[in-house]
């Protein structure tokens, strides 16, 4: 059978464009109360009993505040740069912030202590734009890899600095309270960039810094 071929100035069938996915609505405050209902039924208690009429209001006003991160910006936290350090060239190390966030897969709450360093090229930020940035990622859905992946880049991003170093330390609810309950395991996760992904001596000495040690000089 002889081979078809085509002449080059042939119309090929373009594919029509995918089309794109509607903005999903965000449900009204009263949406998310009678939803808040219809779990506090489903549990087994009665949502109009005095302990619990108010409940669905308390849970959505403190779900705003437990998922506020999804209303903030990394780059605005990170958007002023102080470029007179004096010379100052040296690792910068915020250690044992606080954090609280919910796993995405039980929405159930994960917390812990977040380390966080970089090398600075550009200038330095304010120290507490850094615990700023570390809840706007942690007051979302979450897991503990993607919240460390998030703070890395987002400090990469936007302070463009010679290396970035991020480690997490979290206990996760859904794993003490529920499922296998296995209280007290501590998870760790890390990320770094540029000269802390490149040499592992500066891994060691932000790592050291961080468990509060003395690291070794430069």
């Amino acid at each position: 059978m002889d081979a078809v071929v085509q002449h080059p100035f042939a119309r090929v069938p373009i594919p029509a464009p995918k089309p794109q996915p509607a903005p999903q609505r965000k449900p009204s405050r009263e949406e998310a109360e009678a939803a808040v209902r219809t779990l506090i039924a489903w549990a087994g208690d009665d949502p109009t009993r005095e302990g619990l009429l108010d409940t669905p209001k308390r849970v959505v006003k403190a779900y705003e505040e437990l998922f506020a991160g999804y209303g903030m910006s990394a780059s605005e936290a990170l958007e002023r740069v102080f470029e007179d350090v004096q010379g100052y060239d040296d690792m910068v190390v915020l250690r044992d912030i606080p954090y609280f966030s919910h796993c995405e897969h039980h929405m159930v709450p994960f917390y812990g202590k977040a380390h966080v360093a970089y090398y600075p090229s550009n200038g330095v930020v304010g120290l507490s734009k850094i615990a700023r940035v570390l809840d706007v990622f942690a007051k979302r859905l979450q897991t503990q890899e993607a919240l460390t992946a998030q703070i890395v880049e987002a400090i990469d991003d936007n302070l463009k600095p010679r290396g970035v170093a991020v480690m997490i330390e979290g206990e996760h609810m859904c794993m003490s309270m529920r499922g296998i309950h296995k209280q007290g395991v501590s998870t760790v996760t890390t990320q770094f960039t540029g000269v802390f992904r490149d040499d592992p001596a500066e891994q060691v000495r932000f790592i050291t810094l961080a468990r509060g040690g003395v690291a070794s000089p430069r």
